[in-house]
């Protein structure tokens, strides 16, 4: 799919088939990722692959991540139900250095989001559906451990990622975002 062509109708998908990214494909979205805007060249982020075979000890991480911030047993029953959506999920995790001048800690957290949404139009590019999670469970303790993150990282998406529940194209959305709201010239001068 060309890039124009998604971008103005690209939503996220809760239902997902049961076929994941090759290993071709994943190299295809971390060579995209790896090509966002990056000051400095820092690449201030990594990616964590969670294939279907490692979704059983994902749902434990996430439930224990619930407990752990007394979110509740919906918040349980969530994390398992996130974990038998999708075939794959990818962790990102940003790594932000604090002590450099030139490129602050926002523009770093910045770039590691821009890697996060380059992942899903890559995966999207492909044919795959794709949903950004974040909630407070990507803070726990455990998930952070088993992400192997160290002080300075923080774990701020997990993707889920899958081919099309229901037909041979992932769903877009039926129309583009209105801008009038969102978009000012500075001359004054209207869209």
């Amino acid at each position: 799919m060309d890039v124009l062509s998604l971008l103005p109708y690209r939503r996220s998908s809760k239902k997902f088939g049961e076929i994941a990214p090759n290993a071709e494909q994943l190299k295809i979205m971390f060579q995209s990722a790896l090509r966002v805007p990056d000051h400095g060249r820092l690449k201030p982020y990594r990616f964590v692959v969670i294939e279907k075979q490692a979704m059983g000890s994902l749902e434990e991480l996430l439930k224990a991540s619930a407990n752990e911030f007394e979110m509740g047993k919906e918040a349980r029953q969530k994390a398992e139900n996130l974990c038998q959506r999708s075939p794959m999920m990818i962790g990102v995790v940003a790594k932000i250095a604090e002590n450099i001048p030139k490129v602050p800690a926002w523009e770093q957290m910045i770039s590691a989001g821009c890697a996060t949404y380059a992942l899903q139009l890559a995966a999207n590019a492909q044919g795959f559906e794709t949903c950004w999670i974040s909630n407070q469970w990507i803070k726990g303790s455990a998930l952070r451990h088993a992400f192997q993150c160290e002080d300075d990282e923080q774990i701020i998406a997990l993707l889920m990622i899958g081919s099309p529940c229901d037909s041979t194209q992932i769903s877009l959305a039926s129309q583009p975002e209105e801008i009038e709201n969102f978009v000012y010239y500075l001359n004054g001068s209207q869209p």
